[in-house]
């Protein structure tokens, strides 16, 4: 499954020098136990599920060897196999040794939320509802996750409080209401900006729409509750408005697709995944 491209910024790449530094520290007391010259790896799959983190891997590893080469043999959101191989690795064998552990700890992350989120996508499958991730990240690999969401058939909520204004029941209560709350991110952002209130009744969801709200975000409804729900609120304005559900439990999924919303978000891809079992080999 494709994804939008994860672009390797001056950031990302310094999070990459980083995140090697930590697991070299003074140097590779192992690299004594190598023989000098180039050497070829390969990486396998010893598990099903969904790839994703190729896009790092030449840079970790050139970062050690310039003339590193890393073939990739699968694309980042494709479906993987036990035993399968998923890519070439040629380089000085004390780069391999030494970025051996980080390039695998960010593939099997990310591949394991990638994974997480296609199985639930999958559930969604014909029912026009998408799955949406939340800002629940690891700091510090938020860019990296929400790529994975993408990778696994996801689409991203937030990335940060800058992208949106989502409005929750502090925010309306501290605001005196859901029209004053509105009005004043309205008047206030620096940047045009969508504003989407956490609506915990059906009659913050509707004072929400009234008051020009770009979304609503129906906070632990139930399914038969949202199923006359929607409607209603679909009926109170000819603006587009995103109806999204959050609260969902994994296998409640089917259900709420069939009451007409337009997003499910969920922690759960990045929260409760496992990471996807991948393996560094030395080919002969």
């Amino acid at each position: 499954m494709s994804a939008a491209p994860l672009p390797l910024t001056p950031a990302l790449q310094q999070q990459l020098r980083d995140w090697l530094q930590e697991d070299i520290g003074r140097g590779d007391l192992s690299a004594a136990a190598l023989r000098p010259g180039r050497c070829r790896a390969h990486w396998i799959s010893k598990a099903p599920g969904v790839f994703c983190g190729g896009p790092l891997l030449d840079f970790v590893f050139r970062e050690l060897d310039p003339k590193a080469s890393v073939e990739l043999l699968v694309a980042d959101g494709d479906a993987v196999t036990p035993g399968q191989r998923l890519l070439n690795l040629e380089a000085e064998a004390s780069a391999l040794v030494a970025a051996e552990r980080t390039a695998l700890n960010l593939a099997m992350r990310l591949s394991g939320i990638a994974t997480a989120t296609a199985r639930l996508v999958a559930e969604l499958e014909g029912s026009g509802v998408r799955l949406a991730d939340t800002r629940k990240t690891t700091p510090g690999l938020r860019v990296l996750e929400k790529y994975a969401v993408r990778c696994g058939g996801g689409v991203n909520h937030r990335l940060g409080l800058d992208d949106a204004a989502m409005l929750k029941e502090n925010h309306l209560a501290w605001a005196g209401g859901v029209a004053a709350a509105i009005a004043a991110v309205r008047s206030a952002a620096p940047w045009p900006a969508r504003v989407i209130v956490e609506a915990e009744t059906s009659d913050e969801a509707q004072a929400a729409i009234e008051a020009g709200a770009d979304g609503v975000l129906l906070d632990e409804f139930s399914p038969e509750a949202l199923l006359e729900l929607v409607p209603q609120l679909r009926a109170l304005t000819s603006r587009p408005v995103v109806l999204e559900a959050s609260g969902v439990q994994p296998e409640q999924l089917r259900a709420y697709a069939a009451t007409g919303l337009d997003l499910i978000s969920t922690s759960a891809p990045v929260t409760r995944s496992s990471w996807l079992d991948l393996s560094m080999r030395f080919s002969s």
